[in-house]
């Protein structure tokens, strides 16, 4: 995890995990909402490059692995919003860069994700917790890979956003 800030500081285009990081140039501050605007004017549905998720999947950048079985793959998230911030992704991505490209046939997959997500935040917040999928520019999504964020720890505000 210390190679992290410098990978990501070094390595990419988009600042990712947290709502004002530095960009490679060391000058830009972009909040998530603005993040989320780049990303999604640079993504391509579906045959969409490679994401930093693809890179935690394969072991390219280390996580703290939380769950994984032969479906999903769940981490604790580096720049957390709550006590408790945990990611859940699907494996194999097959299109869903967000759930409003989710086809009939994903079901199965993303009952698993809430399934799985629900056990998590049964788990590490006895208390409660808030489960989140942020979709597309307008929902400050700044990551084009399915994922399902995990709060707790706190009491969660009403309204969100």
């Amino acid at each position: 995890a210390t190679h992290w800030p410098l990978w990501r500081k070094t390595h990419c285009d988009l600042p990712l995990f947290g709502t004002i990081v530095p960009m490679a140039d060391g000058e830009e501050k972009l909040d998530e909402v603005e993040r989320a605007v780049k990303a999604a004017a640079q993504r391509i549905p579906d045959t969409a490059p490679a994401t930093i998720f693809d890179k935690i999947l394969s072991k390219e950048i280390p996580s703290a692995t939380v769950h994984e079985d032969d479906i999903c793959y769940a981490f604790r998230d580096i720049n957390p919003q709550a006590p408790v911030h945990i990611l859940v992704i699907p494996k194999h991505r097959d299109g869903l860069t967000q759930l409003s490209n989710a086809r009939d046939d994903h079901a199965g997959v993303l009952g698993h994700l809430m399934l799985t997500a629900s056990r998590i935040g049964n788990r590490e917040c006895p208390e409660g917790f808030r489960i989140v999928v942020n979709d597309g520019k307008d929902g400050a999504q700044s990551v084009y890979h399915l994922h399902l964020h995990v709060l707790g720890g706190r009491q969660m505000k009403w309204p969100p956003g």
